[in-house]
C-alpha cells in the first residue's frame, strides 16, 4: 500500500531505536503519502519529554498529512467498537483512518499497537501491525 495512517507507537519505537524500528523506518518509507490525526504530535511530543529526550527527531512529524475531522466521529466510533473496544487515544486514530478512508482496503494503518491492530484488521485495513517486532 501507497498510502498509510501511522499511530504514534511507530514514531516513539523509531525516535527511541526499540528492537526492530528498522522495519518501521522502512515500511514508512515504501509509502507515498503518510496520514495522521495531529494526537500524533502530542503524543509523540510528550514520550520524548517523558523521557527526557530532545526534539531532534522533529523531521519525524514533516512528511505527514494531517487528519481534522469537522465533525463528530460517532458513526466510525460505533462501527470501530463492534469490533473490539480500545483506549480512548488508540479510538480516536483508528476513528480518524475510517473518516478519511471509510473503505479500509484503501489505506494501511500501521500500528505497534497490539490490540489497536487487531481491531483495525478486524475492520479491513491491510498491513496493519509489526507485532513482534523485535522477533525479526
Amino acid at each position: 500500500m501507497k498510502l498509510a495512517y501511522v499511530d504514534t507507537s511507530c514514531l516513539v519505537a523509531i525516535a527511541f531505536g526499540e528492537p526492530g524500528y528498522e522495519r518501521v523506518v522502512d515500511r514508512l518509507n515504501r509509502c507515498e503519502r503518510l496520514f495522521s490525526s495531529n494526537l500524533l504530535e502530542a503524543e509523540f511530543r510528550a514520550a520524548l519529554a517523558r523521557e527526557g529526550v530532545a526534539d531532534k527527531e522533529g523531521d519525524l512529524l514533516s512528511g505527514f498529512t494531517w487528519i481534522l475531522p469537522n465533525r463528530p466521529l460517532t458513526a466510525e466510533y460505533e462501527r470501530i467498537l463492534t469490533a473490539g473496544t480500545l483506549k480512548g487515544a488508540d479510538l480516536w486514530h483508528v476513528a480518524c483512518a475510517l473518516f478519511l478512508s471509510p473503505d479500509p482496503k484503501e489505506l494501511a494503518f500501521l500500528t505497534l499497537d497490539g490490540p489497536q491492530g487487531t481491531v483495525a484488521r478486524a475492520l479491513g485495513f491491510p498491513s496493519l501491525s509489526f507485532e513482534n517486532l523485535g522477533q525479526g
